[in-house]
């Protein structure tokens, strides 16, 4: 029986592109899987992981047959391979990615892609760690997890019923939001933790006891600031791509910020416990769905 994907061609093998990759294996949804990076080692290691079946020569000839492409890079790259693929993409190539932003990277799809950009069906997989590289991709990383699609206006049903079933066969659960919608929650709930968790580790490290400091820090500090460890240079480009509703979201937690602030000032043990209080509540309900 034929897989779903004969071939499935892979820009950044690490942990979301091979995680990707070794979960449609694991399905038996694959043919052949082909990579490209910009780094020959971390190729070959994708290949000697079982991640892909080869390195990738010429995008021209690999994405001209392929079944899918799949855009695993940090999101200031993509709109450099839109414009290296856009002119080879086959006339059934579906691409797809999986950056934590989309309005953006919507923007460089219909920059390059241009005419071609019905192709293009964005996605965000809510599945990372701090690690990166071809050694941190685990078949099992989409289990359970979701997956946003943010279809486009241009997208068939077809496609996105496409693109929808390849993550669906790495186990993810699949929704779908307009790129705005999209980029505004994850302003919210994942972009602006990390802005917070980098900016309070910069904090102390900048101070003189510093050595002091993190020697009595425990399992609060580490829980709080273990997203600290992700890819500064992932982070840097997330940020500055969903800057406007990260601009919102930090001006709101400052508002809410100064709130504690003025209830220490004023030694009001009754707000402290009220804010406290409510956030216990919805964080417990939230860890119980």
């Amino acid at each position: 029986m034929q897989p779903a994907f004969r071939k499935v061609v892979i820009f950044g093998v690490g942990l979301i592109g091979g995680s990707f990759a070794l979960a449609l294996r694991k399905a038996g949804a694959v043919g052949e899987v082909v990579g490209f990076g910009r780094s020959a080692t971390t190729l070959q290691q994708a290949k000697q992981f079982g991640i892909i079946d080869r390195m990738g020569e010429d995008v021209a000839h690999e994405v001209a047959d392929a079944s899918l492409v799949l855009l695993a890079t940090p999101v200031a790259q993509m709109a450099d391979i839109f414009m290296r693929i856009a002119p080879h993409l086959g006339a059934h190539t579906l691409v797809t990615d999986g950056g934590s932003t989309k309005s953006d990277v919507v923007v460089a799809a219909r920059t390059n892609l241009k005419d071609r950009i019905a192709h293009f069906v964005p996605a965000h997989p809510i599945a990372g760690a701090e690690q990166s590289g071809p050694a941190a991709a685990l078949e099992e990383l989409y289990q359970g997890k979701k997956v946003v699609l943010t279809p486009l206006p241009e997208n068939s049903k077809e496609a996105v019923a496409r693109v929808r079933k390849a993550w669906e066969l790495c186990g993810a659960m699949v929704s779908e939001l307009t790129s705005q919608q999209h980029d505004e929650v994850f302003a919210a709930v994942s972009h602006l933790p990390h802005l917070l968790s980098f900016a309070l580790v910069h904090d102390l490290a900048q101070r003189d006891n510093r050595d002091q400091l993190l020697s009595f820090a425990a399992s609060g500090f580490r829980d709080f600031t273990r997203i600290a460890a992700s890819s500064p240079e992932m982070w840097r480009d997330i940020s500055l791509a969903n800057r406007e509703a990260l601009l919102q979201e930090v001006k709101r937690y400052a508002d809410e910020l100064y709130v504690v602030y003025q209830a220490l000032q004023n030694n009001d043990a009754a707000k402290l416990e009220e804010i406290f209080s409510l956030a216990r509540e919805v964080r417990s309900a939230w860890t119980q769905q």
